[in-house]
């Protein structure tokens, strides 16, 4: 069974477009989505050779959370690279997903709170670029949508002498709006 599988019963699906944050929009597309850590290394995406798809691996990571929390932080770890998660990165990661499992899910297209966080297929992560993206050398800040929020959020990633980017910091997993099937009032 693949990763959303469980959650396109009967939810019907709508569209929200990406906003474009600044001087360059990437649409990193995952026509399949992998079980587990080894499908996950095997993505082509897992190269980490630009910011555009380390970004996006994390939020596919992020999406392991609430079925395999162990499967996504080895997922997180090899995406970090040299500089694996911290105790208090794993406690602040377990308690954003408390009563929150589709917190990671709204950033890929076609998620929002009226359909449950369900996404579209392909599976499709946009991550801007502005023109601040690159101020610090070896460092880039991207940003991404999510289906739930008004405003982006970010990730920072840094390029390391092996020529990959690694993540850095994530701030993708402030709340946003629950999913409306968990709303009593609409």
């Amino acid at each position: 069974m693949g990763l959303f599988d469980n959650l396109k019963n009967s939810v019907n699906e709508t569209s929200k477009p990406a906003a474009a944050g600044g001087n360059r929009v990437v649409d990193v597309v995952f026509p399949t989505l992998p079980d587990d850590l080894s499908g996950f290394m095997a993505l082509p995406q897992a190269a980490l050779a630009n910011p555009f798809d380390t970004a996006a691996m994390t939020v596919l990571a992020l999406c392991f959370y609430p079925q395999d929390q162990q499967a996504s932080l080895a997922m997180l770890d090899y995406l970090r690279g040299p500089r694996p998660l911290s105790n208090y990165d794993k406690q602040f990661i377990a308690d954003r997903f408390r009563g929150a499992d589709y917190l990671a899910r709204s950033y890929f297209k076609g998620a929002t709170y009226r359909n449950d966080y369900v996404p579209s297929e392909p599976y499709t992560v946009t991550v801007n670029e502005n023109p601040h993206s690159y101020t610090n050398e070896n460092y880039a800040r991207l940003f991404l949508t999510s289906g739930g929020a008004d405003s982006q959020r970010y990730i920072d990633l840094r390029l390391a002498k092996d020529g990959k980017w690694y993540l850095w910091e994530q701030y993708i997993l402030s709340q946003i709006r629950a999913p409306e099937s968990s709303n009593p009032w609409a």
